[in-house]
């Protein structure tokens, strides 16, 4: 184990997050236990991604193999050439407008409607939402400051006007400082708050597949439909790059609906 604990120490070096130290250390695991430790060299590589391809998403294949090129490099001081597997592009889900609307509006708990207007109204992801502290939010200046969140950066966004005043009476229910405490104290987990946009969405009725995400999702698609700029959406959503957010430009369907066929003409 001593190759993994050489890993550890690069990712610590780095500062790379949580979750992607834990992500890059199981994914080496693995493939230590696929090669017994043994022939740790490209071709051990290739033989277990091609295995990998066989049974896992591209993506997922994708991370596996960013980890064990690390991995490779940083701690074996070799040089993998295997280029990433060719990734699906879906369309990610998104909701209307009116069924944001149903999903909030069959929400009665205080607590879980904010979560469900913040997740939709900043295009928060859910450690975003799990993160925020009371602290982070500015109601002087209708900001919230979104902190270290994924890649490590900052960012701003806006307090929707229609909650701000329900945010603010929220936040001085309690002397916690996180922003949404669980009921036994410390933060809510991702788990929770996936089962809280699961039911709303059951009980709104929705027969879409509903994830948080999708309220992300939703929150850029219809920023995009009211004609709001792709930087903007971009520097919002806190993407690296502008090709992440462009992928909003095929969700929309405004620009193809208002398109006229030239069957009409006839």
């Amino acid at each position: 184990m001593a190759n993994i604990e050489k890993l550890k120490r690069e990712l610590e070096i780095r500062n790379f997050s949580r979750k992607t130290k834990k992500s890059y250390v199981y994914s080496v695991m693995k493939f230590l236990e696929y090669s017994k430790n043994k022939d740790l060299n490209e071709d051990a590589v290739k033989n277990y991604i091609q295995l990998l391809v066989k049974k896992q998403n591209p993506s997922t294949v994708s991370t596996n193999l960013s980890a064990i090129k690390f991995f490779f490099n940083s701690v074996l001081g070799e040089k993998i050439n295997l280029k990433h597997p060719k990734r699906n592009k879906p369309i990610p889900e998104v909701l209307t407008m009116e069924e944001v609307k149903k999903l909030i509006d069959a929400t009665s708990n205080i607590k879980h409607k904010l979560i469900l207007k913040l997740l939709y109204g900043c295009g928060l992801r859910v450690s975003e939402v799990i993160n925020l502290r009371k602290d982070d939010i500015n109601f002087d200046e209708c900001l919230i400051h979104i902190r270290l969140s994924k890649g490590r950066k900052d960012r701003f966004v806006k307090i929707p006007d229609s909650i701000r005043n329900d945010l603010e009476n929220y936040s001085k229910l309690s002397n916690e400082d996180i922003l949404f405490a669980s009921n036994r104290g410390g933060k809510l987990t991702t788990a929770t708050i996936q089962k809280i946009v699961k039911n709303s969405a059951a009980k709104a009725g929705l027969k879409k597949n509903i994830h948080p995400h999708t309220l992300r999702h939703s929150f850029a698609t219809h920023l995009l439909e009211q004609g709001i700029d792709l930087r903007i959406i971009q520097k919002l959503l806190g993407h690296s790059d502008i090709k992440t957010t462009q992928i909003y430009l095929s969700v929309s369907n405004q620009t193809i609906k208002n398109v006229k066929s030239p069957l009409d003409n006839l």
